[in-house]
């Protein structure tokens, strides 16, 4: 599925893969986030099958102009995990909001686990 939006110049189209990998970089970019997850073991294997796993640890769904995200990752051992899911929270939000020009409905942060 994909986000489509038009202006004067025309239609554009964004697809849910280019929204996962903008936010999966994202989330990457946060302090105290160490890696990003799949949510179940069949992705995982999926992905392995895969060269280019950009979106990994990312959901995206759209409805209509509506983007809802779901992030799954691992948390740094030692920080606030609320703060760390607020700040990611906020800027995976910021950053999909002005790539898409969308409005980014709600970012669920999901913590799998804790590393060292």
């Amino acid at each position: 599925m994909s986000v489509n939006t038009s202006n004067a110049y025309g239609k554009i189209s964004i697809s849910d893969l280019a929204i996962a990998k903008v936010a999966s970089h994202t989330a990457m970019e946060c302090y105290g986030i160490v890696e990003l997850v799949s949510r179940r073991f069949t992705d995982s294997l999926a992905e392995l099958l895969k060269r280019d796993a950009g979106g990994r640890g990312v959901k995206v769904t759209t409805s209509g102009n509506r983007i809802y995200i779901d992030v799954y990752v691992i948390v740094k051992y030692g920080v606030s995990i609320g703060a760390v899911a607020d700040s990611l929270r906020e800027a995976i939000k910021y950053k999909v909001e002005n790539f898409t020009g969308m409005i980014v409905d709600t970012v669920n942060v999901n913590v799998i686990g804790v590393k060292l």
